[in-house]
């Protein structure tokens, strides 16, 4: 299989062969604003030293620590740190998760478990990363023949124990006790508040008079905590409940609505850039 060095492109290639792809980075693309795509990620940072702003939790990034990120979940990660930033990233299309799991085995378990308190990652201890990059070399290095269907029972075996390591910590109540808390207690709050009313008309305004601060000093702690703005964590957040409730089947005109969008021509815009395609076709497309 081939290794990509960039993010964007192994997302187009899993995206339009349905497949899975695998990016090794080692230095900072232009980092992305809040985003969402179409297929699931799996983030192992090998060098740490970032954060990471997944839905209204953020996350200080660790050596060792993998996260599992599923098609609704807008994410961002901020840049803490110039220099060298190593990681392995997976995009993974739904479908073949699907292909590949069994009535008893759902492969998608960690990107579906969202319980109340549950976190996106999981931090590895020195024998499960290497156990992780013995997969990964594994698939970047198969040639030959029945090198195909070689690399499905690899990528299947390393859901498999990705999995596994996801329902541990489950099981064992390892939750992330720190993840709310790693922003100030003010955007915390924010972003509660935020999450609680995403159907209202939120503006800046309003958060300032919410919270008896001025707009420019609400705006300047989000964007320090968080790496993005108010505005286009909004829109981010909407869009990716937007593509939730569509894929359940939902009306495109309730869905807006229910999203917190003004009308439906701005809901358009902002959906179709971000998505790149129509609420209409997504819906469509991708109606379970």
């Amino acid at each position: 299989m081939k290794e990509f060095n960039s993010c964007k492109e192994a997302i187009e290639a899993c995206i339009n062969e349905k497949y899975f792809a695998i990016a090794h980075l080692h230095f900072e693309e232009k980092t992305m604003n809040m985003h969402i795509h179409d297929c699931h990620e799996i983030y192992y940072s090998i060098s740490g030293g970032k954060q990471f702003l997944i839905d209204n939790k953020s996350y200080k990034i660790k050596p060792g620590d993998i996260f599992f990120i599923n098609p609704y979940e807008s994410h961002h990660l901020t840049q803490i740190e110039q220099g060298e930033h190593e990681r392995i990233v997976l995009s993974i299309h739904p479908e073949l998760l699907k292909q590949l799991s069994t009535a008893s085995t759902a492969l998608d378990y960690c990107f579906k478990y969202r319980a109340p308190g549950f976190s996106h990652r999981i931090s590895l201890d020195k024998d499960q990363q290497q156990r992780f990059m013995y997969y990964i070399l594994k698939l970047t290095s198969l040639s030959g023949y029945a090198e195909d269907v070689m690399e499905r029972v690899i990528f299947t075996e390393l859901m498999v124990y990705l999995n596994k390591a996801f329902n541990t910590q489950i099981q064992n109540l390892e939750m992330d006790t720190d993840h709310n808390y790693q922003y100030d207690e003010q955007v915390g709050e924010i972003l509660e508040y935020i999450n609680q009313n995403i159907s209202s008309q939120i503006t800046i305004d309003h958060l300032a008079n919410q919270f008896y601060l001025s707009k420019s000093y609400i705006c300047r702690i989000f964007k320090q905590a968080t790496g993005t703005t108010i505005n286009k964590y909004l829109t981010a957040r909407r869009i990716s409940i937007a593509k939730s409730l569509l894929s359940e089947g939902m009306y495109v005109n309730e869905v807006y609505e229910k999203c917190g969008f003004r009308d439906y021509s701005n809901f358009l815009k902002s959906f179709t850039k971000a998505v790149g395609i129509s609420p209409k076709k997504y819906a469509l497309y991708n109606a379970r």
